[in-house]
């Protein structure tokens, strides 16, 4: 990502005016700018042997209003950079690597609750505009998205009859998607690290002229730069897991607002269902899921 080199040429245009303690920091960014993004000041302090007022001081010499400010854009920059093994090395030296449940869940509260105060509620509802007037939906998610999007394509069938899903078998996305034009939209579905394959599928359909909706993690996702609505969901987890917990989330929510916009429609078609799974047995007794 090219924001990366812009804060490190950052760093590095105002090194001769920082003081000997703030050299200390830009040199540890510079070289280890992949561990600096999840240290809080004080604990970087400690690292460095230097004051964590140093620190903050640093941070508002590059222009910050504070450190966590500083910390929040390294974060988003080198996020998508990091390795499996380097999530894991990072958890560990937070003391994150203890198998604390409880704050694995936390965890996981947290980025809903994230994604609930930065909801964009008109991104959905042209989201859910755009699926009800296309002739074709497309959705792709690749890699630990894939779960996602199977998700949200299972509940949307029971919505709309025009549901594709892009999936990384025999025939490349490439070819799922060849027949892609304006009156369709597609969905991609990614989280750092990003997939490539998404990312260069979502730019082979703009380049058809169709309308493009992401589900990603933030507006600087490589995906939201293809994108012509941006559904943000965070998904925080420095660990070789992802947490999609917030994403879930947020499909939840999109799939019930499109629920309500068809109800009139979908009424027969789930009493229809009804009498399928009741005659077929397709459920165990009286136990109920969909």
């Amino acid at each position: 990502m090219n924001d990366k080199p812009n804060l490190l040429k950052t760093i590095q245009g105002n090194f001769n005016r920082m003081s000997k303690g703030q050299r200390i920091i830009a040199e540890y960014m510079i070289n280890n700018y992949d561990k600096a993004a999840f240290m809080t000041a004080s604990s970087l302090g400690k690292t460095l042997n230097i004051s964590e007022s140093t620190v903050v001081r640093f941070a508002n010499t590059l222009g910050y209003s504070g450190y966590r400010e500083l910390q929040k854009e390294l974060q988003e920059v080198v996020k998508n950079k990091l390795t499996t093994v380097q999530r894991m090395s990072i958890a560990e030296g937070l003391g994150k690597g203890d198998h604390d449940y409880a704050k694995v869940m936390e965890n996981d509260i947290d980025n809903i609750k994230k994604t609930i105060s930065e909801i964009d509620r008109n991104a959905i509802k042209k989201s859910a505009d755009l699926f009800l007037e296309s002739n074709t939906i497309y959705v792709i998610g690749l890699r630990s998205s894939t779960f996602l999007a199977g998700y949200l394509c299972f509940y949307l069938r029971f919505l709309f009859s025009n549901v594709k899903l892009i999936t990384a078998g025999p025939n490349d996305v490439f070819e799922q998607l060849v027949k892609v034009d304006k009156n369709d939209v597609v969905m991609g579905i990614t989280f750092p690290r990003y997939s490539k394959k998404t990312i260069e599928a979502l730019d082979y359909a703009k380049s058809k002229g169709c309308s493009i909706i992401c589900l990603t993690d933030s507006l600087i996702s490589p995906a939201a730069s293809k994108a012509d609505i941006s559904l943000i969901a965070k998904s925080d987890m420095i660990s070789f897991v992802d947490s999609l917990v917030a994403p879930m989330s947020l499909i939840n929510a999109f799939i019930i607002a499109l629920g309500e916009r068809k109800k009139v429609d979908i009424n027969s078609y789930f009493e229809e269902l009804e009498k399928i799974w009741q005659e077929y047995k397709v459920y165990d007794g009286n136990n109920i899921e969909s």
